[in-house]
Formats: structure tokens, C-alpha cells, sequence
């Protein structure tokens, strides 16, 4: 499966992913929603920066997901500190996710950056951050 995965501009995300600073990805809620239980090893993300650009800049391959059971606070930040290495975290990011009572953590692999694309957001205009597609070629304009 495919997925169009929005990605923090102003905490670099896709520039920390590219370099090989970053190597996972972390969303979270209150409640079980996007990604949660939706994402495996082996799909595809595409990133693409949340400024409303609506372009396809990089694509990684997932190794490994891990989807929590309902957790209290101690629990999800225990779980973020866990894994900081990989995530790179800034500090409004980790009060952001810190808190969440299910989090799905992503690890990724085979990053592939490539030459921006732009997506039909005519269906999706009321996109959160994450898109599950099933092929790219759905969305792409």
C-alpha cells in the first residue's frame, strides 16, 4: 500500500529524513486513527512538507511498525525517549506527541528523493496528515 504522509517544514523532517538523521517517524491521538493499524512493513510513504505545496518529494520504504495499545502518559513519553535516537524529536514535536494515547512508531528504509510531484487533492481536502492511497498512481496529477 501506498500512503501520502505529511512531513514538519518547520522541524526540517524531510531534510533530517534524507540525511539519515532521521530513520522513524512517530503519529499519535487520543483515540485510534491514521495510521494506526493501518501501515506495514514494506508499504511506501511520500512526503511531502506541510505547506500546502501538494508535492511529492521523497519516498521511503517502511521496515518496521509498532502500534500501541491504549497508554497513560508516562507510558508514551517513556516510549518517545525509547526511540529519540531515531525520531530526532525537537522539543515542541515531543510536547506534541508526548501525551497521546496510542502512538504508532515507523521505521524506514531505502530512501528514494525524487523529482516533486504534485498530488489531486480534490478528494482529500479535508486531509489530516496521513493518506492512505493503495497506489500513488491514484493521486498523482
Amino acid at each position: 500500500m501506498d500512503h501520502v504522509v505529511y512531513l514538519d517544514t518547520k522541524a526540517k523532517e524531510l531534510e533530517n529524513l534524507l540525511n539519515h538523521k532521521k530513520t522513524m517517524i512517530i503519529r499519535g491521538a487520543t483515540g485510534r486513527k491514521l495510521p494506526h493499524g493501518r501501515v506495514d512493513a514494506g508499504d511506501i510513504l511520500y512526503f511531502i512538507n506541510n505547506n500546502a505545496e501538494w508535492e511529492v518529494r521523497a519516498k521511503w520504504t517502511v521496515i518496521s511498525v509498532f502500534n500501541s495499545d491504549k497508554m497513560e502518559e508516562k507510558e508514551s513519553i517513556d516510549i518517545i525517549k525509547k526511540h529519540q535516537n531515531k525520531l530526532q524529536l525537537t522539543d515542541k514535536q515531543f510536547e506534541k506527541w508526548a501525551w497521546k494515547r496510542y502512538i504508532v512508531l515507523i521505521e524506514l528504509d531505502k530512501i528514494e528523493e525524487l523529482k516533486p510531484f504534485a498530488i489531486d487533492k480534490s478528494n482529500y481536502w479535508n486531509m489530516d496528515d496521513w493518506l492512505p492511497v493503495e497506489k500513488i498512481e491514484n493521486v498523482k496529477n
